[in-house]
């Protein structure tokens, strides 16, 4: 596996842009995805029972099993509670894209991410759909042009493409995501856009995306928040010309641990670019009963609260990492839990067997000194492993967001 420069538009046949329409006050706040060619599509959508209408658009799309040909994101309003007008302002955005590109309106994936309860600036958006449909391209700026258009309070642009060798042919799968806040998860507070030339079947697509995000966007956490927005789309146009996957078999393995490292890449960027973050922690466990139980159990500890502030805080209280695995409802021995902190500045073990060690604290305090932070969980159960990754809680989170609609 190669990785390579150019986001959404490194595979063959998709072309993308953004630009700055006016839905917010400066920089880009409009992109799209676009392929001439018909392309399988896989999603997974937020599991809030609160919607957003562009997540209800999609929704019957992805149930129709159509294929798709373009997505249009607009930034800056979430378009979510927003009642039948909302549906309708997503449905526009769909029928104005489509016009714009040729195509149907059925065939176009819509996304919003932004302010809920307030309606879209529809004229503004539509004006904007126009506008760009001239300046879509397949360059490494166009794919960056739109990964920033998505941008709410991130940071910095999200993105990565790779390639795989396949039945011979060069397969390229890129992407491109935002997140910042409101990120937990089951979908997270985020979205995400991966383009892909292989050819595969849409039954097989679907199975690879919804494998990958366990172990991908589901395994981080910002805030404990799950958005009205979340989505993950995935295009696959099999323009790369390679016989078709219809089994899982070795060229179904490789594309799949290519998308993994995708999916997880954009996920750990996600949460390095949360709102107000010092720290970047990366819990790991092993030795779990199964797997589910050391997803369950890392997941658990890089969402509580407490342990947030208290890596903040630079303070080593393990305390509450065993508490948070106590009420994960993964099943484990007390007793046989083993805990280490690990950054650039060392490794220290604080747990041992479910006891505690003699620790230096101002070592310990040291080492969670760092940006990068590791916790080693080890559990001496059963082969299950898994990871998750999460931040800390800081003064300028609650500021961020205490001032978000100012």
């Amino acid at each position: 596996m190669d990785i390579i420069k150019g986001g959404v538009t490194a595979a063959k046949g998709f072309l993308a842009g953004g630009v700055h329409c006016g839905a917010k006050r400066k920089n880009k706040d409009l992109a799209i995805v676009h392929t001439k060619t018909p392309a399988n599509m896989a999603a997974t959508f937020t599991t809030n029972i609160v919607k957003a209408a562009p997540v209800l658009w999609n929704k019957k799309i992805f149930d129709d099993g159509s294929t798709v040909k373009a997505i249009v994101v607009n930034s800056g309003n979430a378009n979510a509670c927003t009642g039948k007008i909302g549906m309708t302002h997503a449905n526009e955005m769909a029928a104005k894209t489509g016009e714009v590109l040729g195509i149907d309106e059925e065939e176009v994936l819509v996304a919003s991410t932004g302010v809920i309860g307030v309606k879209l600036p529809i004229d503004i958006i539509c004006n904007g759909i126009v506008d760009l449909s001239d300046k879509l391209g397949d360059t490494e700026q166009s794919a960056d042009d739109a990964a920033n258009a998505i941008r709410t309070t991130d940071t910095y642009s999200k993105q990565i493409a790779v390639t795989v060798m396949i039945d011979g042919k060069k397969v390229t799968i890129g992407g491109m995501a935002k997140g910042s806040g409101m990120i937990h998860p089951n979908m997270a507070t985020m979205l995400s856009f991966i383009t892909t030339d292989i050819n595969i079947s849409k039954t097989l697509l679907r199975k690879a995306l919804s494998d990958s995000i366990k172990d991908s966007y589901n395994m981080i956490s910002v805030d404990g928040d799950t958005s009205t927005n979340d989505m993950v789309i995935l295009l696959a146009n099999g323009e790369a010309g390679n016989e078709e996957i219809i089994e899982v078999d070795q060229d179904y393995k490789i594309f799949k641990e290519a998308l993994d490292y995708i999916n997880i890449y954009l996920a750990k960027l996600i949460v390095a670019d949360g709102e107000g973050v010092t720290k970047f922690i990366e819990v790991s466990v092993k030795g779990a009963k199964n797997k589910e139980d050391a997803r369950l159990l890392s997941k658990s500890v890089i969402t509580s609260n407490l342990v947030k502030t208290a890596f903040f805080g630079e303070d080593a209280n393990w305390g509450r990492i065993l508490c948070a695995m106590g009420y994960s409802s993964a099943e484990f021995d007390p007793n046989k839990v083993s805990l280490h902190y690990v950054s650039d500045k060392g490794k220290i073990t604080l747990v041992e067997n479910g006891l505690p060690i003699d620790f230096d604290e101002d070592y310990a305090s040291s080492i969670i000194s760092e940006r990068d932070i590791i916790v080693e969980i080890e559990l001496d159960e059963g082969n299950g492993e898994a990871k998750a990754w999460g931040c800390d809680l800081s003064y300028e989170y609650v500021k961020i967001n205490g001032e978000y609609r100012t």
